[in-house]
């Protein structure tokens, strides 16, 4: 009945083991350090601003002086207006991905001081910088009906590889809009073919070439060429916050299609540090990586890097953002409820199942005991037996010595388990008695603690070292049937305090008859994918063919 008993409590504690683990990526404590400080790097970017609108301060107050001077009805005199252009399009880099309405006043006033100026560049340079703005906060319709103002054919190489690539972004971003079979197709088509005319007018060897070919080719479906790309420019020295940001949070989108999330995840971590490293608040890097951990399971830190992406699209005011994360967030925080509720579950079936054992093992005890009366009246009646017949003495003494030698296992069996028994008995009372008081005055938190505190790794050991035992009693000569199998200097050298180690532990198993990977990967708490690594490494030292390893190994015979 025992051995009913064990696989029942080996399952529950290492389902319990499993619900405590954290599934979180080691790297996410970076991103929780960056999310701490993010205040200061805040603070540094308002500095920069403030010290450039003091400067812009100072170009206005000059204009004033030399207008009174003149008597001029402007105060921003013809010779003032470059100096005014130049410190609005710095205030508008400042601004642009830092805050929505901020970096839209100032592209307005960009355009503004380029129509006094009268420079055709200069206006459509100012015109672009506002359509980002305007892209940038989701307004797709007013970003084209600007765009088609634009008289780009006239304008310099550089600027007319802006616009076609602002063109291709704002096609792109239309199609994720839309997302669907009909619409999308076109817009990335429409969107690669603006790109093509972008690559044509931007440096090979800048980074804009570099990654708005490897965005085209994503768009594409040229994901192997995308990688690549990507790879070459997150290589490249001297790439600042933002562009770093840029190139790992594209990146990570090639990772996910491939069903990759593991490394996705560590490239959006990247990408969320140097968006708040940078102070960009016009990112979606904490935002898909916040939908990734959520599909794992993460909730907890879904939960909060979604509360920064929310932080984040108020405070630059991009409306497609509020949008999607106001789209997610209702699940995550209904997961966090249902994740409470569903502990509070396992914590009343784990009572249940506990008092459920109890009963077992004390029915088990009384079992026992009467075993251990029966066999005593059944030495009393042999004993009985044997004076009382003197003509079969010789045939009694033989048959008592049988049976002597029969009881000395039995009593030594049933001591085994009557003190493992007893054992287990008091455990689980004094756990018990715990859970069901604790339960009583609902101290949910401290039923968590005492089940947390349940050293299930101690005792997963001991049942280990207890396989190791029995399992030499019944296949003594294991060890070294096994290491004949493999040429001296790959025989397995076990530690002192060693019975089996986790090479011979694997095939003791499939000894006993358990064969499928899972439940191997179960019982010695290690993935299906390392279990596999361990076997194919083992029998690759053998001297024996692969596909007969283990066959030799069933061949290996008990006492």
């Amino acid at each position: 009945m025992l051995t009913r008993l064990l696989p029942i409590l080996l399952s529950l504690f290492f389902f319990l083991g499993v619900r405590g683990q954290d599934s979180g990526n080691p790297l996410l404590a970076e991103l929780d350090h960056a999310i701490e400080a993010s205040p200061k790097y805040d603070a540094a970017k308002l500095q920069s601003i403030a010290q450039l609108k003091a400067a812009l301060d100072k170009i206005q107050s000059a204009a004033a002086h030399q207008s009174a001077a003149s008597q001029s009805a402007d105060p921003r005199s013809a010779a003032s207006l470059p100096e005014l252009f130049n410190s609005y399009s710095q205030l508008y880099e400042a601004y642009k991905v830092f805050n929505y309405d901020s970096a839209f006043t100032y592209a307005r006033y960009l355009q503004a001081t380029a129509l006094q100026i009268g420079d055709p560049d200069r206006i459509t340079y100012a015109r672009i910088k506002l359509d980002f703005c305007l892209l940038s906060s989701g307004l797709y319709k007013e970003t084209l009906d600007s765009l088609s103002k634009i008289h780009i054919h006239e304008a310099p190489d550089s600027l007319q590889a802006e616009y076609y690539a602002l063109l291709g972004r704002y096609y792109y971003d239309l199609g994720d809009f839309d997302n669907d079979a009909y619409n999308t197709p076109d817009y990335i088509r429409k969107g690669n073919q603006y790109m093509d005319s972008a690559l044509q007018r931007y440096s090979p060897a800048s980074f804009q070439h570099s990654y708005f070919k490897g965005l085209q080719e994503i768009k594409s479906g040229r994901r192997d060429e995308a990688l690549t790309d990507f790879r070459q420019l997150l290589d490249r020295p001297g790439l600042s916050l933002h562009e770093l940001a840029i190139t790992t949070s594209t990146l990570s989108d090639i990772y996910i299609t491939n069903g990759q999330p593991d490394t996705a995840i560590s490239l959006l971590i990247r990408a969320a540090i140097a968006d708040i490293q940078s102070s960009t608040k016009e990112t979606a890097a904490i935002f898909n990586l916040a939908q990734i951990l959520y599909k794992k399971g993460d909730v907890r830190s879904a939960s909060t890097y979604i509360e920064i992406a929310i932080r984040d699209a108020i405070f630059y005011g991009a409306r497609q953002r509020k949008v999607q994360v106001s789209a997610i967030l209702p699940l995550i925080e209904g997961e966090k409820v249902s994740r409470v509720e569903e502990q509070k579950s396992i914590f009343v079936t784990y009572s249940i199942i506990a008092t459920v054992l109890l009963l077992a093992v004390i029915a088990l005890v009384i079992i026992v005991l009467r075993q251990v009366n029966r066999l005593k009246i059944a030495q009393q009646i042999i004993t009985s037996a044997h004076i009382k017949e003197q003509a079969i003495n010789q045939r009694l003494v033989e048959t008592n010595n049988k049976l002597s030698e029969a009881n000395k296992i039995k009593e030594e069996y049933i001591g085994y388990f009557f003190n493992a028994d007893s054992e287990s008995f008091a455990k689980i009372e004094k756990f018990k008695k715990s859970i069901e008081q604790k339960i009583a005055y609902r101290k949910w938190e401290d039923v968590i603690t005492l089940v947390n505190n349940t050293n299930l790794k101690k005792e997963k050991e001991e049942l280990l070292q207890n396989f190791d035992k029995v399992f030499l009693k019944l296949f003594p000569d294991f060890i070294q049937r096994f290491n004949d199998l493999f040429p001296e200097e790959d025989q397995i050298q076990l530690k002192d305090h060693e019975f089996l180690n986790t090479d011979l532990r694997i095939f003791a198993l499939i000894r006993m008859g358990i064969h499928e990977n899972e439940k191997i990967a179960r019982i010695l708490e290690y993935s299906v994918n390392t279990i596999n690594t361990y076997k194919t490494r083992i029998k690759n030292k053998s001297i024996v063919p692969n596909e007969e390893f283990e066959q030799r190994i069933m061949e290996i015979r008990t006492v």
